[in-house]
């Protein structure tokens, strides 16, 4: 989008529908309405009201449709700048000859995935934060993604990061009052106590790097299932879903690759991984399937260990994979045997077993889910705090957090102004208050047409 042009898209999804809305923003968006109304109508509607409107083509003359138009003047509309929202009748032909009519109007070009949102941040009516939380709200399929998004939307998030970076701003001003104006009667040590007093900001940056619920509820929580052959892994994870997603066989080494299955479980998106049984593999093909088990094992955020008394032997680098929080199912709790294989099982690896169940009969299975729902909620459901979204956020604050560090470091005054300078500006690239337009590619880059 070049300065001074106008912008339009179709802002509802294309094919046929009841309606469809198509938003026109910049200098020429009164124009647009004035040329798509005409004759006895030619006249703008009330700013934010709804008025009913023939629609024609400005060079044909030719009907077009009977259609409500919102005429929003900048700077109180979405983007900042005038705006104008046509909201006719969502047939294919409807919609592409009332986009056609716009196209062929002096001025205006069609919009970029994105451009309206990021009109609106350069025109100051939202923060690079809200503009991802928008596009988040877009994209969210479980409640816990829709509550996290619309409060980023509104705010919550780029509101933590800026009252940091004012914080930093504030102290930065008198760290530079006590070396440039060290002649002058200030209090002494003003510089040195104005960065100390950054320490409680620096710690709150530090337990907002660590949490990563934000991060999990937006991109979903990784469950892997592991254990040895024959335990149940793959008769699990079709009963916990009710998907016949995995192979069900008595025949050992069955699953050779991972194979997930997406599920919800709190309003957090759970990806559920059956893999491959941990043992010593008997083909290349075995081989590289434990290989990927272990490895999925290590990269998820909880896994379900299941063992069986009639299973292969468990070894103890299987329960070495286990973490806080990850549970331990013994399958087949039908089988007569199995009171001695567990006791045996928890004298020779010292963790007590979470639940005992029976894929089989069911018994068990949905208490299992339920301390699973409840693990997820509690670790990646969404939180009372504005949590970060994204790996940009994480990079711009690691590297902010990493300038404070230096700073309380430093050997010189001078030289930890320019660490908390850096700090700041780290912070003011989050929200986008700095280097804004090197950033827009990269937050709009998966925005969709006509936001």
């Amino acid at each position: 989008m070049q300065a001074g042009e106008t912008i339009f898209a179709l802002a509802t999804p294309a094919g046929r529908g009841a309606l469809a809305v198509i938003r026109v923003s910049g200098p020429q968006a009164g124009a647009a309405v004035l040329a798509l109304s005409g004759g006895a109508e030619d006249r703008m509607p009330a700013p934010r009201r709804a008025s009913l409107r023939r629609l024609k083509d400005p060079k044909s003359g030719a009907g077009l449709d009977e259609a409500l138009v919102l005429w929003m003047p900048g700077p109180r509309s979405f983007t900042g700048e005038d705006c104008a929202e046509f909201h006719v009748h969502g047939g294919v032909a409807v919609a592409d000859s009332i986009l056609t009519a716009l196209g062929s109007i002096s001025g205006l070009v069609p919009a970029e995935p994105g451009a309206f949102s990021r009109q609106a941040v350069l025109n100051g009516r939202m923060d690079l934060t809200a503009a991802e939380g928008i596009a988040d709200l877009i994209d969210a399929e479980t409640e816990g993604q829709q509550q996290q998004a619309l409060r980023q939307m509104q705010g919550a998030l780029g509101e933590i990061y800026e009252r940091w970076r004012n914080t930093l701003t504030t102290s930065l001003a008198h760290i530079e009052a006590d070396i440039e104006f060290a002649e002058e009667d200030l209090p002494g040590g003003l510089g040195a106590s104005a960065l100390d007093g950054l320490r409680d900001t620096l710690a709150a940056m530090h337990a907002h790097l660590a949490e990563s619920r934000g991060e999990r509820l937006r991109d979903g929580v990784s469950v892997a299932i592991i254990g040895p052959p024959n335990a149940g892994k793959s008769s699990l994870i079709n009963s916990l879903t009710s998907v016949e997603a995995a192979i069900v066989s008595p025949e050992a080494g069955t699953t050779r690759d991972v194979v997930e299955v997406a599920l919800r479980l709190a309003g957090v998106p759970v990806r559920l991984a059956d893999t491959a049984g941990l043992r010593e593999g008997e083909t290349d093909v075995e081989v590289e399937g434990v290989r990927r088990a272990r490895r999925r094992a290590r990269e998820a955020e909880l896994r379900i260990l299941v063992t069986a008394p009639d299973a292969l032997s468990v070894d103890q680098s299987d329960f070495d994979l286990l973490q806080e929080g990850d549970l331990w199912v013994v399958n087949k709790s039908d089988l007569a045997d199995r009171g001695v294989a567990q006791d045996q099982m928890v004298n020779r690896n010292g963790k007590s077993i979470d639940h005992v169940i029976s894929v089989r009969t069911g018994a068990g299975v949905s208490d299992l889910l339920a301390a699973l729902e409840q693990q997820i909620a509690r670790q990646y459901g969404v939180s009372d705090r504005p949590v970060m979204t994204r790996l940009r956020h994480r990079q711009a604050l690691q590297e902010a957090v990493d300038h404070l560090d230096r700073a309380f470091a430093a050997p010189a005054l001078e030289l930890a102004a320019e660490d908390v300078r850096l700090a700041s500006r780290a912070l003011g690239r989050i929200t986008g208050k700095v280097d804004v337009e090197a950033l827009l590619d990269v937050v709009f880059n998966d925005f969709c047409i006509g936001k």
